[in-house]
């Protein structure tokens, strides 16, 4: 018999990311060979560009599956969930709108800032999660070690581009 509870809570963070990547289209890669992202300064230790993508499918997947048990233990939609999985649904939305900041918009500064709620907000949750099941904190533990990682990459590249002039986006 399928799962379709398993299946939908491992696909929900996902899809929020797929459809918040697409804030991403030009500024990253570009048919022109030099998007805005390639034109950012960054440090030494920034990741290749296709790391993200694998390590965010897998992010999400595990913290989906974090939701499921923690969903699975409180019996479903229940007032023992109502915390917890209202905290994973705002961590969420935190997670998903950082890109058009980030990306779109190319408000980095304002995007560091929108990261440190979102690590805030991935914390409570996590904790929250933990309450439940202390099994969820293998599934949150690495999204933190990223989301720790992202926030020092987010600064770093915030501040080795302050005193760049902008680049005119056609976006805005």
């Amino acid at each position: 018999m399928v799962n379709w509870k398993l299946i939908g809570a491992l696909a929900l963070p996902n899809v929020g990311g797929w459809l918040s990547a697409l804030t991403m289209a030009g500024q990253v890669r570009s048919p022109t060979g030099k998007a805005w992202y390639d034109n950012l300064k960054k440090p030494s230790w920034n990741p290749p560009k296709w790391v993200f993508g694998p390590a965010w499918t897998v992010l999400y997947t595990g913290m989906g599956y974090g939701s499921y048990l923690v969903y699975e233990d409180c019996g479903g939609f229940t007032d023992d969930a109502l915390v917890p999985l209202s905290l994973f649904g705002a961590q969420l939305l935190f997670n998903w709108t950082w890109s058009p900041v980030f990306f779109k918009y190319h408000k980095i500064g304002l995007a560091f800032f929108h990261m440190i709620a979102l690590d805030v907000a991935a914390g409570a949750c996590t904790i929250s999660f933990f309450n439940v099941n202390k099994k969820t904190l293998y599934f949150m533990a690495p999204y933190l070690c990223w989301l720790a990682f992202a926030s020092c990459l987010n600064y770093t590249i915030w501040k080795l581009n302050e005193n760049v002039p902008k680049i005119p986006n056609k976006d805005n």
